[in-house]
């Protein structure tokens, strides 16, 4: 029996400090926000307001003093051993509808397979064999390849709206005039905000040690939504949370929004797949697919009971995900992690198709239970047509 999974939409209620892992130093330092943010944020934001309506002390959560009624108990778990609480899903969603009949739609970064130009013509990333005097320290039997009218720079801050993910997974042509991508300016603007150090047990500024940071302001009909497992009957449903730094205000309710999933059974009958990390993944070796023995050149990944060979990955520069241990209250460890949007192409695909709806709905297998139930490790999956 698979755990009930609820939607949630986070709206903020002013500006979101969300951010990243680097602190400031001299002066004059510049605090960039990440945006998307991790989904640990959410986790944590989520996880805090169960223990507040528990009224539950986070440091006596954090000893394993608390006395916590089991269904409760069961979800969270404990700081060491994480319970069923799981975010599935992350990310920015935003209202096709209206005020009185409001319809969110779940938004995704551009795939690392997809480029679209200045021309706003979008093509996609061929997995190709090269030619045999090309050398390449691409480890893997086919590289991505951008054939494209011609050269310049791609666009940035691109993300797909629910048509354009669908169209993106059954392979087809994506076009602007179909509604197939919005722009990030269209969905938040930075904020940038100046402050200044105090003195530690003085509250005195901080002689010459002026900052700046960067706040989010997300534009009118935009939210964050979050997919829960593993929470039934103790996920706040209503209500308020303090989200992201400095405590900042958001309103938690709950929603309709889901992004598509694809037919394991059309998948599985093809043999071959693509693979889209929505979320950060964390992974023992680096980009590497987890359960592939350190070897990508092996090819065979093993997943949930079943088998698939990797042949071809468009992967980002990793990213750095750390963060803040509200319980321990301390900074996390700071882990390397293949970003939100990486591609894998997978053929030879042997086993059930359960397996690939196992995929859709638990993410990849993670080592780290805190960083999974955090969200981290979460994917989609797409014909390779």
């Amino acid at each position: 029996m698979h755990e009930i999974a609820h939607t949630l939409l986070i709206e903020p209620l002013d500006v979101l400090v969300l951010r990243g892992n680097k602190l400031f130093a001299d002066a004059g330092s510049h605090g960039e926000a990440v945006m998307p943010p991790w989904p640990s944020v959410a986790a944590g934001a989520l996880r805090s307001r169960m223990l507040a309506d528990a009224r539950i002390d986070p440091a006596a959560f954090a000893a394993d003093r608390a006395d916590i009624e089991p269904a409760l108990a069961t979800s969270l778990g404990s700081v060491e051993a994480p319970g069923t609480f799981r975010i599935a899903h992350f990310g920015l969603a935003r209202n096709t509808g209206n005020a009185d009949a409001p319809a969110f739609e779940a938004l995704l970064p551009l795939p690392a397979d997809l480029s679209v130009d200045q021309a706003e013509r979008a093509t996609t990333l061929q997995p190709t064999q090269l030619h045999s005097a090309l050398a390449s320290s691409h480890p893997l039997p086919l590289t991505p390849v951008l054939c494209q009218p011609e050269a310049g720079k791609p666009k940035g801050g691109l993300w797909l709206t629910v048509a354009g993910i669908l169209a993106w997974q059954r392979g087809d042509a994506l076009e602007k005039r179909k509604g197939h991508w919005v722009a990030s300016s269209d969905l938040w603007r930075l904020d940038p905000r100046l402050g200044i150090a105090l003195e530690a047990g003085m509250g005195t500024v901080a002689e010459g040690q002026l900052y700046t940071s960067e706040a989010i302001a997300l534009k009118p009909g935009v939210a964050f939504v979050t997919r829960v497992q593993g929470a039934h009957g103790v996920l706040p449903q209503d209500g308020l949370l303090r989200f992201g730094g400095d405590g900042h205000g958001a309103h938690v309710r709950e929603a309709a929004c889901a992004l598509p999933a694809c037919d394991s059974a059309a998948l599985a009958r093809v043999g071959r797949f693509r693979l889209l990390l929505t979320s950060p993944g964390i992974f023992p070796q680096g980009w590497h697919l987890p359960d592939m023995n350190g070897n990508p050149g092996d090819g065979r990944w093993h997943f949930h009971g079943a088998s698939a060979r990797l042949v071809c990955a468009a992967v980002p520069r990793l990213e750095t995900v750390s963060g803040w241990d509200v319980a321990r209250r301390q900074p996390k460890p700071a882990l390397r992690a293949a970003p939100t949007g990486s591609v894998y192409w997978l053929d030879d695909f042997q086993g059930d198709p359960s397996a690939l709806d196992a995929l859709q709905r638990d993410g990849l297998p993670c080592d780290d239970r805190t960083r999974r139930a955090e969200g981290f490790n979460a994917c989609l999956l797409a014909h390779w047509n």
